[in-house]
Parts: structure tokens; C-alpha cells; sequence
């Protein structure tokens, strides 16, 4: 099965915490809302998640992972670590402490920002 780069964000954080709403998938991921409808809509075709209108507020939609999603954990993290590995072959650990560093601080920066 193949699993689009934009799925995977959301998988990895369904993974973790299944059934969130929309808008907390959004901030988790990092993502516009209506970036974040369009990638569901797509694995919701795909078969990998399942929405469903909060009980309590029908406006609120839950988003839960399907058997099949559920299924994939294990193959697809195994896949993202090695494709890490292969990353960061040759690099120190100093390096790459330096360098997650500075990536995070970079998207804090960019966060800042007001467009």
C-alpha cells in the first residue's frame, strides 16, 4: 500500500492518538484546516481513516483510523526508520543534535511570523 508524504503526518499522530477532532489534527500536524480536509478526505477514500460527528457537537468531527491504517503501523515506521538511517549515515551524533537544533529553532521563527 502506498501512503502519500501528507498521510503519513497524519497517521504517525492518529497512531499516537487515535480519534482527535479535525482541528486538533491540524495543530498537531501543522497544518492549515482545509489542507488538513483535503488530506483526510483522500485516506477516508483510501480507506485508512474513518470520520465521525462528535455526539456531543455535531459540528466537531472525530477522526479515527480503520483496521487497515491500524495494520500499517508497524511496516510503515520500520520503512521511515531506515529511510532515516540512510539519511544520517556518515554524520556524527554532535552533528545531528546541532542540526535538529537548529531546525527546530528555525521553525519556532518561523511560527512567529504573521502573514
Amino acid at each position: 500500500m502506498r501512503v502519500a508524504r501528507g498521510q503519513w503526518y497524519f497517521l504517525r499522530v492518529l497512531w499516537s492518538e487515535d480519534g482527535l477532532s479535525q482541528r486538533e489534527l491540524s495543530a498537531r500536524v501543522g497544518t492549515m484546516e482545509s489542507t488538513t480536509v483535503v488530506a483526510l478526505r483522500s485516506m477516508e477514500k483510501s480507506g485508512l481513516i474513518r470520520r465521525v460527528r462528535s455526539r456531543d457537537d455535531k459540528r466537531r468531527s472525530q477522526v479515527w483510523l480503520t483496521p487497515k491504517a491500524q495494520r500499517l503501523r508497524d511496516e510503515l515506521l520500520a520503512l521511515a526508520r531506515s529511510i532515516t538511517d540512510a539519511a544520517e549515515h556518515g554524520i556524527g551524533r554532535a552533528d545531528l543534535a546541532l542540526f535538529r537544533r537548529l531546525i527546530r529553532q528555525m521553525t519556532v521563527n518561523l511560527d512567529r511570523i504573521k502573514i
